[in-house]
């Protein structure tokens, strides 16, 4: 079978033996298709993943080949998503699901850039779904994105009609946009690329420039009664946006991050003290916001059409390479 693995800071498609079920429960399946996400990029340029390890967990893929009694049968396509929590442990107890032990070591094998993956019998009971039928395999393929988007949502345990801000107009900003719109929350939005503003404001964000700090200041505080947004959702990979984030938040507000940052910036310790903010970071879905996330796709909540470019696996590193450069917002690597 054919895979796209690390080799010597590239991405290079390889041939290996193609996987078989042998006495395992789950599932074989073929992938037909798998998005690029944001962390497969960090793996790969901080250089957090070894030689031979083949990245991507944001799959659509076709049974082949099943042993379980979860209710899936062979030809089925389905969506599916990468990590499991016990529901057991201390963290689990906590409601933080993503910092669970197993669902660190729970991950599809060998990764979604992979002609076939096996799925565990977990992972079919848990976070894997028939792929709707009113949703392309592109537009599905945010399933799992979305649910950490519908996490974060969640965790800012926001009352209706809250005023918030994301700040980053990517993908996942615009996907948590959406969300936080489906949630009933007011939403604005800010970015420094045109295009991204645009697409914002076409999705229903109050979408703006934030390139000026005294202008994101006026435009805000216009938009919320002077007070400033109740919660600022940080999706934005750039240091810059953290005066952004200070400068629009209320005080007694609350700061989600959601990405991390070049050079490790931080808040600084006074304005969280003298201003009472809450800062806060999301990671990553359970199985219960996945479910979620899939019924907002569905009935269109969040529309994700044209959001992907779709690239073949053989030109998988100019995907790579492109989204880099911000020449696209999305890649979808098509089997």
């Amino acid at each position: 079978m054919r895979v796209a693995e690390i080799n010597n800071n590239k991405i290079v498609v390889a041939e290996r033996e193609t996987i078989t079920l042998g006495d395992r429960m789950g599932a074989i399946v073929k992938v037909l298709g798998c998005g690029l996400c944001g962390s497969d990029i960090v793996k790969f340029r901080e250089h957090i993943s070894n030689n031979g390890t083949v990245l991507g967990h944001e799959i659509v893929a076709q049974i082949v080949e099943i042993n379980s009694n979860s209710g899936f049968k062979v030809g089925d396509t389905v969506v599916a998503s990468h990590h499991i929590p016990c529901f057991k442990c201390a963290y689990c107890r906590g409601k933080s699901y993503s910092m669970c032990d197993h669902f660190k070591e729970t991950n599809i094998e060998p990764g979604g850039f992979s002609e076939y993956v096996f799925l565990s019998d977990e992972h079919l009971h848990y976070v894997t779904h028939l792929k709707p039928r009113n949703l392309s395999n592109e537009e599905v393929s945010f399933y799992e994105p979305l649910g950490c988007c519908v996490r974060a949502v969640k965790r800012a345990a926001l009352s209706p009609l809250s005023n918030v801000l994301v700040v980053g107009l990517g993908t996942i900003g615009l996907l948590m946009g959406q969300a936080l719109r489906a949630f009933g929350m007011t939403v604005h939005g800010c970015d420094i690329m045109p295009d991204r503003i645009a697409k914002a404001n076409n999705l229903g964000i109050n979408a703006f420039n934030s390139s000026d700090l005294e202008f994101v200041h006026n435009h805000i505080y216009s938009h919320t009664g002077d007070i400033g947004v109740d919660c600022v959702f940080m999706t934005s990979g750039a240091d810059a946006a953290i005066p952004v984030a200070l400068e629009s938040v209320r005080l007694g507000g609350k700061i989600l991050v959601f990405s991390s940052t070049p050079n490790n910036a931080a808040y600084n310790n006074n304005d969280i003290y003298y201003k009472e903010l809450t800062v806060l970071g999301s990671y990553s879905p359970k199985p219960q916001d996945l479910e979620i996330s899939l019924q907002l796709l569905t009935n269109g909540e969040v529309n994700v059409k044209n959001l992907s470019t779709v690239y073949t696996l053989d030109r998988i590193q100019e995907a790579f390479d492109d989204t880099v450069s911000n020449k696209i917002m999305k890649a979808y690597i098509r089997f």
